[in-house]
Formats: structure tokens, sequence, C-alpha cells
């Protein structure tokens, strides 16, 4: 009980400071609320923060403004926020996107003394330079240090109890979410509940940065392969919940055009990069930077690409994997039935659906859009229709799969800023296609063939003893040693001999299987 009220004064407080920018009940609005609503709206909506340089501001400016002002947890779910335009609105979403992730630097002291208490030395024993910090986000900020053989590193510390700042307000936010659903049924289709401990869960494992070390290190290892991205190195001995050090990687900003033409980089190319290397990450490795925004992107003066911030990571199943590239291939090649046949195998869509109406809803979608380059695509319309079709169509939302929505979104807009005609079907088909062709291909179907032999050849060896078992369970039925009835013992004799059967056709099978995948071996 106590912990509810707490819950709710926090969310009262929120409110409250919502009101000042006039962001609770924006007055763009309020005229379709009910009578007692807009009097509340006019009454808090007094000495309110509209305005900025003399401009008035847009609602999602606006909530943009109060949330900057409020704890960083609301920083966070704001960013998130932006990337529901069905629920928000588009306008709205594009003004929280815009949504800064810097706050006010903690003083330096404090990120010493984290240091020294972490790894239990003094500062100077653990670095040769360590300087005020050089930029502070709502979760933590970075210093710029230099090791005792002389290497560069980025110094990445925890805020002060942040943990425990955010426990509290994504607590107070699950509850809001419950009511939300409990008393509203578009809410229900919309599953705030799993959308905020989604949103959770992520933010758990940003606040351990031994997770994002982690994290950072598989993608290095996931993408070894391509060459022309640059991973940094993780500095495992000063590493720790709460700190994190890396290499220290010099580099442009990725929406600093006036200096990547100045070093002569290609910015066409390296949108078309920029695209392939998500699809690679999400399709071929199911593991992928789900925060690929202009500042976690830079570009060195030969061309590589550098990642950074490995805080939120996302993942995708063999099953998603599949589905996704599924849609984006039939949307590519303009085949709307193998796009809508892959929504409903996934159980996307309802069952009870037509595969057929919704093939052609998605038709609509995307012929408008084929052969376009993205500066021709009105996004917010299209954007809008496929919600339309969602909501038509009982599709709820899938909370594994809203990062993966959040970064295609962020991702699409970095490559929109270097190249604003760049064909996003285009650069995506060969990436996509790749994944289909090895997905489904021969290769791909000769390889699951060899692993369910294999299986086969493992449970082989036990067979006899499964013989021998079932011959001894027969004995003791037939002897009526459990006291069973004639009926009982007939039924049980039969279900025996049909496993005696199915016994010796898995022996057969795994004979069968032995030989194929010699087969397979020699072909391969």
């Amino acid at each position: 009980m106590l912990t509810a009220l707490i819950d709710w004064a926090r969310l009262i407080g929120a409110a409250w400071r919502l009101t000042r920018y006039d962001a609770l009940i924006p007055r763009e609005v309020a005229h379709q609320a009910p009578p007692l609503i807009k009097f509340i709206g006019a009454a808090t909506r007094i000495g309110a923060n509209t305005k900025r340089d003399g401009r008035k501001l847009r609602p999602g400016e606006r909530l943009a403004a109060a949330f900057e002002a409020m704890s960083p947890p609301y920083v966070k779910l704001g960013q998130v926020m932006a990337t529901r335009p069905d629920v928000i609105g588009f306008e709205m979403a594009e003004d929280l996107g815009r949504l800064q992730d810097a706050m006010p630097a903690f003083p330096r002291a404090h990120a010493v003394a984290e240091l020294e208490t972490a790894f239990g030395k003094p500062l100077s024993e653990l670095f040769d330079t360590f300087s005020e910090p050089i930029a502070a986000a709502s979760i933590a900020q970075v210093h710029k240090a230099t090791l005792k053989d002389g290497r560069e590193v980025a110094v990445k510390i925890l805020r002060p109890k942040i943990e425990q700042r955010a426990r509290r307000e994504f607590r107070a936010f699950l509850r809001a979410a419950k009511t939300a659903e409990m008393l509203s049924r578009p809410a229900q289709r919309l599953e705030p509940v799993k959308f905020i401990e989604t949103l959770r869960e992520s933010a758990a494992v940003e606040l351990d940065l031994r997770m994002e070390a982690g994290a950072a290190s598989q993608l290095a290892e996931d993408m070894h392969g391509d060459p022309q991205i640059v991973i940094p190195e993780i500095i495992w001995p000063l590493t720790s919940r709460r700190i994190l050090t890396l290499s220290w990687v010099d580099g442009v900003a990725v929406n600093d055009h006036k200096k990547l033409d100045a070093m002569g980089i290609d910015r066409k190319r390296l949108a078309v990069h920029v695209l392939q290397s998500f699809l690679r990450q999400a399709l071929f490795n199911g593991f992928f930077h789900a925060d690929m925004h202009q500042g976690n992107i830079l570009v060195r003066p030969d061309g590589k690409m550098v990642l950074i911030d490995f805080g939120i990571m996302g993942r995708l199943d063999a099953l998603a994997r599949r589905t996704f590239a599924e849609i984006i291939y039939g949307f590519s090649i303009r085949d709307y039935q193998r796009t809508a046949k892959a929504h409903f195998n996934a159980g996307y869509v309802p069952a009870h659906h037509s595969v057929e109406q919704f093939a052609q809803a998605l038709r609509a979608v995307g012929e408008p859009l084929y052969g376009k380059n993205a500066n021709l695509m009105d996004m917010s319309k299209v954007m809008q229709q496929l919600f339309d079709v969602t909501d038509l169509f009982d599709m709820h939302l899938r909370p594994e799969l809203v990062l993966l929505q959040r970064t295609m979104v962020i991702v699409e807009g970095v490559a929109r800023g270097l190249d604003p005609e760049i064909n996003l079907w285009d650069s995506a088909t060969p990436v996509v296609k790749e994944y289909v062709a090895e997905e489904v291909g021969p290769r791909r179907q000769l390889e699951r063939l060899r692993e369910a032999t294999e299986k086969a050849l493992d449970v082989a060896p036990h067979l006899p003893r499964y013989l021998e078992q079932i011959g001894e369970a027969s004995a003791r039925v037939s002897t009526d040693r459990f006291g069973l009835s004639q009926h009982t013992t007939e039924e049980l004799a039969k279900a025996l001999s049909r496993e005696g059967r199915m016994t010796r056709a898995a022996l057969l099978f795994a004979g069968s299987a032995a030989l194929v995948l010699v087969a397979a071996m020699v072909l391969t």
C-alpha cells in the first residue's frame, strides 16, 4: 500500500512538472477533452513555459523540454516514445526524436572516488592522466584518460545513485501502464505493460557496464569480417559494474557533413554502408547495435565507420530474423503474398484473418513506394497507413521487436541525412537477398538435414537399453505384477507393441541417416 502511494505521488509530481510546459493536456488537443479535463488543463496551463527564443513550441517540443528537465529515466522514456508514432502521432514523434541525452556533468572528484573504490587503488596508479568530463548523458559521463602504457582510453562512469532512481521511476511507469491497460481497451492492443517491461529490462542492462563491455566484445567478434567497421577495444582490468574503459578512437560525427566532405568521404557510399551494416548485424547474427544515432557513429579519415556506446543492444531469434528478412525481401520484389504469409507464419497476424486480404493491404502500402528514392517518400503517410493496417488486422505490439523498429527508424534517418536521394529498397535488397538465399537455399537445407541426422545418431547408441527396458516392462505386465485389470493390460500391451515398432523405425532411420550424413559430407 505504501509503495503504491509513493508511486502515485511520484506520478502526480511528474504530471505537475509536465504542466509547467503545457505538456500534460496540451492546448492544441484540449478542446477534444471532457469539460472537467478541459478546465483542469486550462488551470494548470497558467504560467506554463511554451516558448523558446520567442517562438511558440509545438506539443512534442514542449514534452521533450519537460523530459529534459526531469530525471534521466524520463529522457529514456521520451526517446523510446519517439519510436511509436502510431501512439503519439508523427509530429510529436519527430519532435521527441530530437530529444537530447545531454545532461549536466557531475564533479570529477565523484568520478575519481568511484574509480578508486572500484579498483582499490589511488587514481595515480590507474592512469597517467584523467580529464574533466568531456561528455555527460542521462545515464553516465565520459572522461578521457591515459593508461600507464601510454594508450589513450575513454572511461565511462555511471551517475551517482542512478540505479535507485531508475528503479523507482520504472516502478511508477509500470503502475501507470497497468492502470491504462485496465481502463482503456485501445491501450490493451498497444500492450503498454509489455512495452514498459521491455524498456525496464533494457535499462537494467544499460546500468551494468560489464554488460555493455560484453556487448561490445561480441559485436566486434561478429563484425570481424567487415573491415570497414571499427569497434573500440575493451580494457577489461579497468572495467566493472559502474565503470567501462575502452580504447580511444578519433573520428568525425556522421552528421558533420562539412568535415566529412573535407576528408573526401563519399557520403552516398557511407549511407549505404550504414544501412547495410545494421541489416547484417540483425539478420546474420541476430545481435545488433540498437542505438545507431548520429552521436554513436564516427567516421575515421580512412573512411572506416566507428560504432560507440553499446548500452542498448537488440537480439532476434531465428524465427524473427527469417520473418524480418522475408518481409523486407517480399516488399522489395513486390511479392506481397510472400510478405503476408511471413506475418501469418510468425503469428504476427491472428489466424482468423485472410492472408489474401492482408496481402492486398500491404500492396496498397508498398506499390506507391516502389522505385522511389528516400527524398520522394512521405514516410509519415507510409507509416500512418501501416499502422492503420495493424489496427485493421488486430496486430499487437511485439515487445521483442521494439528495439528493431526503433533502430530501423534511426538508421534510416542517418542514411537519409548522408544521402537524401538514397534508394532504401535498392540498398537493403542485396543483404536481405543474400540472407534469404543462405537461409532457405540448398546448403542451409543440407545443414539442417545434417543436424537432424547427428541428433538421430546421438540417440541410436541408447536404443538397445530402451528396448531392454520395454521388454522388462512387458514381462511385468504379462505376470500382472502391478495388479492391472485385463482391459488395462491389453491396452498397455498394444501401446508397448506400437512403441516397439517405433523403436525399430528409429533404428532404421538412424541407419539411413548415417548414409545421408556421409553423402552430405562428400557433397560439401
